[in-house]
């Protein structure tokens, strides 16, 4: 039963992947269609061809390899300047204006002189930056609706003012682990030493009312290591409590590794799943749209520590993973132990959350990447936009293909950190239970 759950997660999750990437390039598709662009392919994966069927110009299948999606928009590469599309030449002195070249023809291949006016870099800036913006935009878009969803009809857990747990001891977070255990020489923890029990009921903190746990986490942080006088209900009854909260290293925030030293008390809260409101959505928007930009920032650092596990490092909870270790984790998600309701939650979370990762990835302003033929389209409209304002002659469109030996570095790249992934993710993957 175990393994069928396994493969149900793995598979359902897969497919979620694929329809996300179909929805990314019907995203290009249909704006392109819509300005007059020529559209020759529509595909979902790589490799060999598994089944295609063709639509007036335009052929849609599904290829081998679920490892992404393209679409085929003629003209992408303009030209050389005084150069016949036609005509374009094969080869050329130097190897980096000969690689510039080889591509130019392998795009113009198909080109027919009816097609002029149809091509891609023929159009004005706007349109080409509209057909671009739109696949990663679409991401965004699913990634709304999929949180949206879970945080208003199903809910999200919600802190409450009842303890769940009780630390014994006081464990800096630079030294916390899964198997990490209270040693003789670990101090213990003021709750422990104050007479908590789980199912207490946090009524004030310091003379503070509490009314919620967010209200109540900045006060123990601020309260150092001073002494602190708290109030729980305990089976209907008030009981006053008193300790000294201690100095501890912890993470500055959920989001954040960075570690400091503030007030630890050493209780957890009870959670209780809630409905949210949409405001709530678009603030939870926000904040991971945040985290990630920071956690795109921090790729490469991270990527080192993921190098490392697979030779027996440990692989870090919050490393990236590939699509490959993500479907490890739905499959792992669906043969747990949590309800059903959870068990759907999770994976829609998955699934949000990398939407969002694809869509901002898919904005940095580098080729082959969507956000490097934006950059090319708005740069565009700058120049001629300036060359208008002052009188001066169009400059013409911005040519691409000159940006190509970049291109294929950072598509390298690319390939070699994903393959990185994949390794790590079958090697030592991330496990979200014990076992």
């Amino acid at each position: 039963m175990t393994v069928l759950l396994t493969t149900l997660g793995i598979v359902l999750f897969v497919v979620g992947v694929l329809i996300s990437v179909a929805l990314h390039e019907m995203g290009h598709m249909l704006p392109a269609k819509a300005f007059g662009m020529k559209v020759t392919q529509f595909f979902v994966g790589f490799g060999r061809t598994v089944w295609s069927t063709k639509r007036g110009e335009t052929e849609y299948g599904i290829k081998a390899i679920p490892a992404g999606g393209f679409v085929r928009i003629i003209g992408m590469l303009p030209p050389g300047k005084g150069q016949d599309p036609t005509k374009i030449r094969k080869a050329n002195t130097g190897p980096i204006q000969s690689m510039v070249e080889n591509a130019r023809s392998a795009e113009y291949e198909t080109i027919s002189p009816e097609d002029d006016g149809r091509l891609f870099y023929q159009k004005v800036w706007w349109k080409k930056l509209i057909v671009m913006a739109s696949g990663p935009l679409v991401n965004v878009v699913i990634a709304f609706v999929l949180f949206g969803g879970l945080y208003m009809l199903y809910g999200t857990p919600v802190a409450q003012t009842t303890v769940s747990t009780v630390t014994d001891c006081v464990i800096p977070a630079s030294q916390a682990t899964a198997d990490r255990k209270c040693t003789d020489t670990d101090k213990v923890s003021p709750a422990k030493d104050a007479g908590f029990q789980v199912g207490d009921k946090i009524v004030s903190f310091n003379g503070t009312q509490i009314t919620t746990w967010d209200q109540l986490t900045p006060l123990i942080r601020a309260n150092t290591d001073k002494p602190a006088v708290i109030v729980v209900e305990r089976n209907g009854a008030q009981k006053t409590l008193q300790t000294n909260t201690i100095l501890n290293q912890v993470q500055e925030s959920a989001t954040s590794d960075k570690l400091v030293s503030v007030g630890f008390l050493g209780i957890s809260p009870t959670e209780q799943v809630e409905r949210q409101s949409f405001g709530f959505v678009v603030d939870q928007m926000g904040k991971l749209t945040v985290s990630t930009v920071q956690a795109l920032g921090k790729f490469p650092e991270k990527l080192v520590g993921v190098a490392k596990s697979i030779v027996g490092g440990q692989r870090d909870q919050d490393s990236p993973m590939s699509v490959v270790g993500a479907s490890r984790v739905a499959g792992e998600v669906a043969s747990s132990d949590l309800g059903v309701g959870q068990k759907i939650a999770t994976g829609i979370l998955l699934l949000a959350s990398l939407n969002l990762f694809l869509a901002l990835f898919n904005f940095i302003p580098l080729l082959p990447l969507d956000g490097g033929h934006m950059i090319g389209a708005i740069w565009e409209g700058i120049r001629r936009g300036f060359a208008k304002l002052f009188r001066r002659p169009d400059p013409g469109y911005v040519d691409v293909a000159k940006l190509l030996p970049i291109a294929y570095v950072a598509a390298s790249a690319i390939v070699v950190m994903g393959v990185l992934l994949v390794i790590a993710d079958i090697v030592n993957p991330i496990k979200l239970f014990n076992g």
